[in-house]
């Protein structure tokens, strides 16, 4: 394999973008961007490396140009929507300009009986779900910064949630992509109905990749009808018995949408009372929501555990507080790490964290650490149940003094090559994923 090219490009002219787009405020040099923005993007790259600039392209054939103008020039792109989760994963090397699909946002195709969308990769979650909600249907993700995450974005990271419970990752929702190659062309795969598998295997790279094989600007999903009843249970109490629940449930016909473990200090910031917590929310009609949600109230009170239901507004806002909860750092030396390890490990992990939630049959899940020392711990003691532990954001001089993604697999090798085929110049996300790819 050949290296990647490590040349140093010529100055970046923010009028070669501006004149590619030809629009007012299309292209931001750094010292005019927001300084909440400026920050999000030095959380994201080593520290003393500062972009001349963000780009706006308003169209996907834009957005090539731009790659394409980046690709001659040898120039280091940032791809980002939004930038909610631009902290997240490895710092960026040596990057010349951000580039944005915060303004190529529409909506491409919405296939109600086929129960399908089409949409570009800048258009919010929180604005498809709604105008999916006019239809009764629904992108089944529950992903972190749900006002403001972008859908590219989301899949950039593999940003699934809790629904993941029910119906699989974002790889198991994505039907078809659309991306512009670090070369500028524009390629696809997949389709726009569920039975079209053509692709697949590109559509699995793309997802989770961080923006470091191509950049994502379109999008379709299969979709799922919204439930006409929905209804949480949390069970509280010592950790043996709320393990012991949480295999009943793995092991009973009941169908949650969500079912998560919840740390001690998660239960009680959340005022759902002392010890452990285990909770699971139904949807479904609203006799077989009833049903479920007694069933496992039952099994908590043959283990000892406190239980309540939570419906209606109750319910919407508990799991809003729960997001909010697990994904709000409270200081800046908070570290959120990303979490996997066999299921029936999961109780294991979080007596030894405060805040932490797992969720009960993928063993995946997000947990606050404080320091480094701590992340070692509990990264060993993952390893030591086949799991990992990734660092998702944290202070940047711990992000230089630690491997954030702490693979130990065999697969290095072949990541490289990969990431040789589709970006030999390495300009895209260069030192964001796995072994500083």
């Amino acid at each position: 394999m050949k290296a990647m090219s490590n040349d140093r490009p010529q100055s970046v002219s923010a009028s070669d973008f501006a004149s590619i787009i030809g629009e007012e405020n299309a292209v931001c040099l750094w010292e005019n961007i927001k300084l909440d923005q400026q920050k999000r993007i030095q959380q994201a790259v080593t520290s003393g490396n500062l972009p001349s600039c963000i780009v706006y392209p308003r169209s996907q054939e834009q957005l090539a140009v731009v790659i394409a103008k980046a690709h001659t020039n040898n120039w280091r792109v940032l791809p980002c929507g939004s930038g909610s989760k631009l902290n997240w994963g490895g710092l960026a090397k040596s990057i010349d300009v951000v580039v944005s699909t915060k303004r190529i946002n529409q909506l491409i195709e919405h296939a109600v009986g086929d129960l399908t969308v089409t949409v570009e990769a800048g258009m919010k979650f929180s604005d498809l779900q709604a105008l999916l909600a006019k239809s009764r249907q629904f992108l089944a993700l529950d992903p972190t910064a749900l006002e403001s995450a972008t859908i590219g974005g989301i899949v950039a990271t593999g940003d699934t949630g809790s629904l993941r419970q029910r119906y699989g990752s974002v790889r198991d929702q994505l039907l078809g992509v659309t991306f512009v190659r670090a070369d500028g062309e524009i390629a696809k795969a997949g389709g726009r109905v569920v039975k079209n598998v053509a692709g697949y295997d590109l559509m699995k790279l793309l997802t989770g990749s961080y923006g470091t094989l191509g950049f994502i600007s379109q999008l379709t999903f299969r979709l799922y009808p919204l439930s006409e009843a929905s209804g949480t249970v949390v069970l509280t109490g010592n950790a043996e018995a709320v393990s012991q629940a949480a295999d009943i449930l793995r092991g009973s016909a009941l169908t949650p949408v969500q079912a998560d473990l919840l740390s001690t200090k998660l239960v009680s910031s959340l005022g759902l009372g002392e010890g452990l917590g285990l909770i699971a929310r139904f949807q479904s009609i609203s006799e077989s929501v009833k049903e479920q949600s007694n069933r496992v109230l039952e099994v908590g009170q043959k283990l000892g555990l406190d239980g309540a239901i939570f419906a209606d507004g109750d319910e919407a806002s508990l799991w809003q507080r729960l997001q909010e909860r697990i994904h709000t750092n409270v200081t800046e030396s908070v570290i959120t790490c990303k979490i996997g390890v066999l299921p029936t490990a999961a109780v294991e992990i979080l007596t030894q964290v405060e805040l932490g939630l797992i969720h009960i049959s993928s063993g995946l899940g997000l947990l606050q650490l404080e320091s480094k020392n701590q992340v070692l711990k509990v990264r060993d003691s993952t390893q030591a149940n086949r799991g990992f532990l990734t660092i998702l954001s944290a202070p940047m001089a711990l992000k230089e003094q630690i491997d954030v993604w702490g693979y130990t697999g065999n697969a290095l090798p072949l990541m490289r090559r990969i990431k040789e085929q589709f970006d030999s110049k390495n300009i895209l996300s260069p030192g964001r994923f796995v072994g500083g790819i």
